[in-house]
């Protein structure tokens, strides 16, 4: 048996994780002189809370090592294999966190995937390796699974306001001010396990046309694709959205997946965005 052992950046439901036995490590968000566990000490409502009113940007951290040690000693008990499921290590520690804590465990079968993404993609990979875990696949045709996945990853999404990415150093401030002054929404991608600018498109619903306009592009449809949208703040908007991927990309459902704090703490409330594999 393997275990997949996922964490907060996936932006997986926590009754979900729960649900398949998924055990998944949160990621810390400091406030100041303040830390707090994505998982359990700081839900979204109250995260959202605090970013809007703090003067500078939350710093986030990879999870500490020692919070894989009780996963990693029950697999080690019971003879498994465990894979972790990381977000990009180009903007994550969480990669090296899991390599740390694995050495802790020598005799254990410990394999740390660098998937070279974030969010819903991430969650889809999780919940891939997971399905093929419980057929009782070997860790390394799991493995092997998610490497031929991961360049095949597309993923875009819309920032409402350049607030964060300003307080984040990513861009001056006068672009900032420019920008909003023009209404000019960015969207964002995914690419080789960084964040890159895709386009600019003048107002939200222009930016949101276009993310459907690429997605019906790129997607091939079916559920291979595992096309998901990705949404903080915006419910309805993302339901909109669902529906019209759906009027243009064969797919039986289209899941919606929250944001989780690591990277709204980047993209700022009400962004938005969408996932798949080609």
């Amino acid at each position: 048996m393997t275990i997949i052992l996922a964490d907060t950046t996936c932006g997986l439901p926590k009754k979900l994780l729960a649900e398949r036995g998924i055990p998944c490590v949160p990621q810390i968000v400091i406030f100041g002189d303040e830390a707090y566990h994505d998982d359990s000490e700081l839900n979204t409502p109250t995260f959202l809370q605090k970013l809007k009113a703090f003067p500078m940007l939350p710093k986030t951290s990879a999870p500490e090592p020692h919070l894989y040690y009780p996963i990693f000693k029950q697999a080690q008990e019971k003879g498994e294999s465990v894979v972790v499921v990381a977000p990009t290590g180009k903007a994550s520690g969480t990669v090296r966190s899991a390599q740390t804590a694995a050495m802790e465990f020598p005799g254990l079968d410990v394999r740390v995937v660098d998937t070279q993404t974030i969010s819903c993609n991430l969650g889809t990979l999780v919940l891939v390796a997971d399905d093929m875990a419980k057929d009782g696949k070997s860790a390394d045709a799991i493995v092997a699974k998610l490497n031929d996945m991961i360049p095949r990853g597309r993923l875009y999404f819309v920032v409402d306001t350049l607030e964060y990415l300003a307080k984040g150093g990513r861009i001056g401030g006068a672009k900032r001010l420019l920008a909003e002054l023009l209404e000019i929404k960015p969207i964002l991608q995914v690419k080789n396990g960084q964040v890159e600018p895709f386009e600019q498109q003048r107002t939200k619903k222009r930016a949101l046309a276009r993310l459907v306009e690429v997605t019906a592009e790129e997607c091939t449809g079916g559920d291979e694709s595992h096309l998901s949208v990705i949404q903080v703040e915006a419910e309805k908007e993302a339901e909109a959205l669902v529906q019209e991927l759906k009027s243009k990309v064969a797919v039986s459902e289209i899941p919606i997946y929250e944001l989780p704090p690591a990277i709204v703490v980047h993209a700022g409330p009400k962004a938005m965005g969408v996932g798949f594999f080609v």
